[in-house]
């Protein structure tokens, strides 16, 4: 078989070939390739497919984008450091990181997302999410609240956090961590609210209680958590005593509220195991317990005096890593953030759902908590990415 011969013939028609010659191609190389023996995918065919597959990622659709990344992250050559870097530097790429985001354009916000998932499961202690999470400290943080939702189902903003905690783990050395530190402190302001106005009587004044969004500020706290380590006197030296102060008083009143919601948490989920934890009901408690266990951790980190960034906690959307008897889990293992052994696929859409708070004094003002899984794409095809060549193939919500 000349495979080098036959891939070529492939390419070409994905490259020149009209659009249903271009799919059935593409689809007939992803399913393909996961049957040719070692002998055959030498390290010059896999060359081949990178170099060939650069091409085709000038002019995709998201869901090509997708099965393209599957294909290359599948490849012998590119399960190196160096290949995954590559793989990295081609993310970058595609994402448009040397542009401003068009916070209006939902073609705009659903590239970045979608680049952005295939990035995180290549991010390791080695390959680092330096570039990705100065984009976004720069570029997305400031306009989080003017994003388009690419979908009405998705929670942009919340994606857009989930996406820079996972990369949080994986930053190196930042050359404006001062300047980004400051950016990320003041998102997580507005996501911490101060307690409300007490009246003579020792009552609030206000009929509300202001509402404490903890999906957020577990993302946040998590990203902060992570930069901080890299300034840990970034809180005592670089703000200024008035702010500190009242972030102080944000904290403690989310740590109020966030005990609260803990042990009426703990006490719903007390005594149910096996089947009892499967309904969707319970399930959803286990993750708000996750999530408000986690921020309770971040929290009395940055109570200490000096405020510590020691504690490692696992985001609640990841799976828990199994540590060996005897083994440390590394700092950057936090985000479930081993190097995959294996090829790297997408990951799944879980329906979204909803946790209702249980009664209590801060429950009623919290309104839904929402949970939801990042995944790939869904069927079908829509408009273009733009700006990627004559095609425009769609993006394909």
């Amino acid at each position: 078989m000349d495979a080098k011969g036959t891939l070529g013939g492939l390419f070409s028609q994905i490259l020149q070939g009209e659009d249903i010659v271009r799919e059935r191609a593409i689809k007939f190389l992803s399913s393909k390739l996961k049957t040719l023996p070692e002998d055959v995918m030498t390290k010059d065919v896999e060359d081949l497919i990178f170099t060939e597959s650069k091409k085709v990622l000038y002019d995709v659709t998201g869901e090509e984008f997708v099965l393209f990344m599957k294909i290359l992250s599948s490849l012998k050559n590119l399960q190196t450091v160096s290949g995954r870097q590559q793989l990295v530097d081609l993310v970058s790429e595609q994402a448009g990181l040397q542009q401003t985001l068009n916070p209006a354009d939902p073609d705009s916000v659903d590239r970045l997302l979608q680049c952005m998932r295939q990035a995180v499961p290549l991010f390791s202690k080695n390959v680092h999410s330096t570039k990705f999470v100065t984009y976004f400290c720069e570029h997305v943080l400031p306009i989080l609240s003017t994003l388009t939702s690419p979908a009405e189902s998705i929670d942009v903003q919340l994606e857009v956090l989930k996406l820079l905690a996972e990369m949080s783990s994986f930053c190196g050395d930042m050359e404006k961590l001062e300047s980004n530190l400051n950016k990320l402190f003041d998102k997580l302001l507005e996501y911490m609210p101060l307690p409300p106005e007490e009246v003579e009587n020792g009552e609030n004044s206000a009929n509300e209680e202001p509402k404490l969004q903890f999906s957020y500020v577990e993302c946040l706290l998590f990203s902060f958590h992570q930069l901080g380590r890299k300034m840990p006197d970034f809180l005592i030296g670089k703000v200024n005593a008035e702010k500190l102060k009242d972030f102080k008083i944000r904290l403690q009143y989310f740590a109020r509220g966030l005990q609260v919601y803990i042990r009426q948490l703990r006490l719903a989920l007390q005594g149910k195991t096996g089947d009892s934890l499967k309904t969707e009901e319970n399930k959803i408690k286990v993750v708000a317990l996750k999530i408000t266990s986690n921020i309770n951790v971040l929290i009395k980190d940055l109570f200490h005096n000096p405020p510590s960034y020691k504690s490692t906690v696992t985001l609640s959307w990841k799976p828990v890593q199994k540590t060996e008897a005897g083994q440390k889990r590394s700092s950057e293992d936090s985000s479930s953030s081993s190097p995959p052994k294996k090829p790297i696929v997408g990951p799944k859409r879980d329906s979204r759902q909803i946790y209702n708070p249980p009664s209590g004094k801060y429950s009623g003002s919290l309104g839904n908590f929402s949970y939801e899984q990042r995944g790939g794409f869904r069927g079908g095809r829509g408009r273009g990415w733009g700006g990627r060549g004559n095609r425009s193939r769609g993006r394909i919500y």
